[in-house]
């Protein structure tokens, strides 16, 4: 098993790993619907992608289906105004109270929130809050959605590398999220509650598209990290997408707790219950 995990994390990410996610991207854009057919068949070899809720079931483009859209009511969103429901689907990973000001990627890897949501933002209302690590893997469905309703009050955006963000490099490489390119979403709900989504890219996932800026964050992005704005969404929402599959961090204050069922390793789909108020007795 270790001589599997020490292949895996060689082939994963002792390589050139910016350069390769480039590389993936201007592939994954050429728009040929028989590469793209012939491409999703290799991909499938290696993953259990599963098309069959998909939009349309023909693709101009690899990117095509990584951004693929579901068809309507694929996806039950829980509506209950206590509960912040899943903004993607994902394998849950690390999750539970915030320690202080200090949180986990695995067990015995700490890191600081103020690492991960760079020096130029105020981490102290999510001090003893709580935190749960959504990872994505390249066969899911991409895109994310509001939690709740809320309105997004800032974006920054922080340039970074494109680690593997799979259980075996989580386990090996101190503080990754830190290291990796990301953007971090200030949000507000509308009882007033701050909420923080993370999203974190990885190798190969180094873009992510915010509809409400009109931007597309990547490895290449030159323009403003600070990106004020006042965008406003119903529960469910779409609100962007990765273009392959990375990691969503969310962070919300003291005052809540998780949904039951959920827990590290847990496999959950978009709109399912994640973390809700906690009760008066709690």
């Amino acid at each position: 098993m270790l001589q599997q995990e020490d292949l895996n994390f060689l082939l994963t990410n002792r390589i050139p790993r910016i350069a390769l996610t480039r590389l993936m991207g201007k592939f994954s854009q050429i728009r040929s619907p028989l590469l793209a057919k012939m491409s999703i068949a290799v991909w499938r070899l290696f993953t259990d992608l599963d098309l069959s809720d998909a939009k349309k079931q023909r693709f101009d483009s690899l990117h095509d289906c990584f951004t693929r859209e579901l068809v309507p009511g694929a996806r039950k969103v829980d509506m209950r105004e206590d509960v912040l429901s899943s903004p993607c689907d994902a394998i849950v990973g690390a999750c539970g109270r915030v320690e202080g000001r200090q949180v986990f990627q695995a067990k015995g890897f700490p890191y600081s929130m103020q690492d991960l949501f760079g020096p130029s933002q105020d981490t102290s209302a999510f001090q003893d809050g709580m935190f749960i690590t959504l990872r994505l893997t390249s066969a899911m469905y991409h895109r994310f959605h509001a939690p709740q309703d809320c309105t997004v009050e800032h974006v920054t955006h922080i340039a970074g590398d494109t680690w593997n963000v799979n259980p075996i490099a989580l386990k090996r490489v101190e503080r990754l999220f830190c290291r990796n390119e990301r953007a971090v979403l200030r949000t507000r709900l509308k009882g007033g509650e701050p909420i923080a989504i993370v999203p974190v890219a990885a190798i190969l996932v180094a873009s992510l598209r915010l509809h409400f800026l009109d931007l597309l964050l990547h490895v290449d992005y030159q323009g403003a990290n600070e990106l004020p704005c006042q965008a406003s969404f119903k529960k469910g929402e779409e609100m962007g997408w990765f273009q392959h599959g990375s990691t969503i961090i969310v962070f919300v204050p003291k005052g809540f707790e998780l949904c039951p069922g959920i827990s590290t390793g847990t496999q959950i789909r978009m709109g399912q219950a994640l973390l809700q108020h906690q009760s008066p007795q709690a």
